[in-house]
């Protein structure tokens, strides 16, 4: 494998190397894709701007066996509930 000394003469290289053509899996999404149309992609500038709003808060409904279960072992952690499914999403 070639070496490289810096990302952008990595960037470079993959960018001078000839296109791949699709495999018949890609262009079976392509073509999935473009029958979607394109209102139903969010453009990235509105992508960022709803970014933006976000405040890192997430309500989300469970079974309560299941919330019972994530406190206990949060308690056997020794951790808040909270920062015991950060971890684990985190992981």
């Amino acid at each position: 494998m070639k070496k490289f000394n810096t990302v952008d003469e990595r960037i470079t290289y993959i960018n001078s190397l000839p296109a791949e053509d699709p495999t018949p899996e890609e262009l079976a999404a392509i073509e999935a894709t473009e029958s979607e149309g394109y209102e139903a992609f969010t453009s990235l500038e509105d992508f960022r701007k709803e970014l933006d709003g976000c405040n890192g808060k997430l309500v989300l409904s469970i079974p309560q066996s299941l919330y019972r279960r994530l406190i206990m072992e949060a308690a056997e952690e020794g951790t808040s509930l909270n920062q015991y499914i950060l971890n684990k999403l985190a992981q």
